[in-house]
């Protein structure tokens, strides 16, 4: 038996690069009628300070949060086949591509410097390790006007940061 999970994923931030920037990142699961139902959003921490792209990586590690959780309430331990949709093609491409070719280079980049935002990404791939033991997980970019739903989670989270 197969187990289907589609979340949404979005992450923003405004102030981006700056001292007093403020963030948001949002995951929620898509039913097969299309409609919304069991969601996380979170506030970013003010340290390190926030930034769009780690607002992105939080969302899908608070996706791979909703995942595993789901996964343990369930009976009969079906495989899972996990599909991830972002708006970001950083954080899609970070789960996809880069993180592995990080680890085999010691977390260095191109330029022989250190990744940003490791911290996360580490995270995001302890957790994607355990999803994966349990089925298939699959990240997918997706337009940012086919992901309103997450998109507005966060505004309304950072709105209510003011």
């Amino acid at each position: 038996m197969v187990y289907t999970m589609n979340i949404h994923t979005d992450g923003g931030c405004r102030g981006n690069g700056t001292a007093d920037a403020i963030g948001a990142a949002a995951a929620v699961f898509r039913n097969k009628w299309g409609r919304y139902n069991k969601r996380l959003v979170k506030a970013l921490d003010a340290s390190p300070r926030p930034t769009s792209q780690r607002a992105e990586l939080e969302a899908i590690i608070l996706a791979l949060r909703l995942a595993l959780a789901r996964n343990e309430g369930l009976n009969n331990e079906p495989r899972l086949r996990v599909t991830i949709y972002s708006d970001s093609k950083y954080a899609v491409k970070c789960m996809t591509r880069w993180i592995p070719k990080w680890i085999r280079n010691g977390w260095q980049n191109y330029a022989k410097r250190d990744v940003v935002n490791r911290d996360l990404m580490e995270e995001a791939w302890d957790l994607n390790g355990r999803l994966r033991d349990e089925g298939r997980v699959e990240y997918v970019w997706i337009p940012r006007e086919e992901n309103v739903y997450a998109d507005n989670l966060c505004n309304k989270n950072m709105d209510e940061q003011y």
